[in-house]
């Protein structure tokens, strides 16, 4: 049927429980209506059903809709549509890329019909991760024979994306990404992670044309909750901070120096409140060290640790500017006499890495994150008493982080100039650090009380 015998009115909003909203049309007198969640879809389907019109499509009589707008006839697969997705890969972030594979490869298990010859759990995992969701993408290099095997039964057992239209199958995906592969619960962070992957990918299915809205939009899930608080009782006092990095110069023994490397870049997270990766990338030439007072860090490079698949220069670890920060910030940070001297003695004894890097591996090279976790619990095990190292008291080098600012709010510093240094904003700080803050309910039941003995 020609355009001319079209006609296209307008958006209408429906007072139902649930408020939604109608696009009406006609062609060759009879009504068609579809109904949208929002004013914006419905807006959206209104426009190309007008500009199919303008451009003179044919409408079919049947089904109400130009060529343009008909449901493909081919069915795309979860796994064909998963690797299209991969189009995102080159502007995430290493990180975001090591996550991105693993929620794909998650749904993707959970979106298998059971054919014959269903390789075992780890194989599929394996090969999931390892070749199928990484960039070359598995058509576009050659693979090992098992691996080959595996991802063809994929490839033929996946389930249609169009399936996910139906809530309960989608209540189901989002259920499995609560359960890790060896059938424990995964961490509230976790799901979170996995879910915001999984909303996105199906946003993109609405922006190919897989979907008139994501069908997640029709899922009522519970999504677990996920704390941002630091846990007060991972906070270590001035004093077992000292005794820990007093600790770490032991690990190892004296002549390897194993640990004495690393008493700086320790330092660096408890006296200058520098995220690791951050210290890792620390630089002599963004250092002022002083023979006495106050020195200063300046703050513009961060080398995490992530896997040799996920960057681009296929090194294990990443160069990036700051977190969350456009790549040319630079972040000013005074540090304390303290931490001046320990750079400076560190800087006597061990020099620099051949870049400038202030801590390096034993052959010169970037410090990894397992070998200064490593190095860490060895330093704990020497520092505290066997009850208090079976506590989560700096459990982790990153709780150095959360003792340096719970520290410094502690003392009264200004929030927003310790905001400021940390590389948090002040929104951040004071939520994340709200338990840590000692002293509030002694004030608190003061001014209370002095309340209450005016009225007595």
């Amino acid at each position: 049927m020609k355009s001319l015998d079209v006609k296209i009115w307008s958006v209408r909003k429906r007072d139902t429980k649930r408020p939604s909203y109608d696009v009406r049309w006609s062609v060759a007198g009879q009504v068609f209506s579809e109904s949208f969640r929002t004013k914006g879809l419905a807006d959206n389907y209104r426009s190309k059903l007008m500009r199919a019109a303008r451009d003179g499509e044919e409408f079919d009589t049947a089904s109400g809709l130009p060529g343009s707008m008909a449901e493909p006839k081919a069915t795309l697969t979860w796994y064909a549509f998963a690797l299209k997705y991969l189009a995102k890969w080159p502007h995430a972030a290493p990180n975001t890329r090591d996550g991105i594979n693993e929620s794909l490869a998650s749904v993707t298990m959970a979106l298998l019909n059971e054919l014959p010859g269903r390789p075992a759990d780890t194989e599929l995992r394996k090969a999931l991760r390892n070749w199928a969701f990484v960039l070359p993408g598995p058509d576009d290099r050659d693979l090992p024979a098992d691996v080959g095997n595996v991802l063809h039964w994929v490839a033929k057992a996946s389930r249609p994306l169009s399936d996910l239209s139906d809530p309960a199958l989608g209540r189901a995906v989002l259920d499995s990404l609560k359960i890790k592969l060896d059938g424990t619960a995964a961490a509230a962070e976790t799901v979170r992670r996995k879910r915001r992957t999984l909303v996105n990918a199906l946003l993109y299915a609405v922006d190919l044309g897989e979907f008139r809205e994501s069908p997640l939009a029709a899922v009522r899930w519970q999504k677990p909750k996920v704390s941002s608080e630091v846990d007060p009782r991972v906070v270590a006092n001035p004093e077992q901070a000292r005794s820990l990095l007093h600790a770490v110069s032991y690990v190892g023994g004296y002549r390897r120096a194993r640990g004495r490397r690393l008493v700086g870049l320790f330092a660096g997270m408890y006296f200058g409140g520098f995220r690791p990766a951050e210290a890792v990338g620390l630089s002599e030439p963004d250092l002022t060290l002083p023979d006495s007072g106050w020195g200063t860090a300046l703050l513009h490079r961060t080398r995490p640790s992530v896997g040799k698949q996920w960057t681009d220069s296929g090194q294990s670890h990443d160069d990036r500017g700051l977190k969350n920060r456009p790549t040319e910030d630079v972040r000013r940070v005074p540090i304390p006499p303290q931490f001046v001297s320990i750079l400076r003695e560190h800087l006597d004894t061990f020099g620099t890495a051949a870049d400038g890097r202030l801590f390096a591996s034993e052959g010169g090279g970037v410090v990894s994150s397992s070998t200064y976790y490593r190095a860490w619990q060895e330093a704990r095990i020497l520092a505290l008493p066997p009850a208090v190292a079976a506590t989560p008291l700096a459990s982790r080098p990153y709780d150095l982080r959360h003792s340096a600012l719970s520290t410094w709010l502690n003392a009264g510093v200004d929030p927003t100039e310790i905001a400021e240094r940390a590389g948090n904003s002040v929104e951040v700080l004071l939520s994340r650090y709200a338990k840590c803050l000692d002293g509030r309910q002694e004030v608190a039941n003061r001014r209370i009380e002095d309340l209450l003995r005016e009225y007595e």
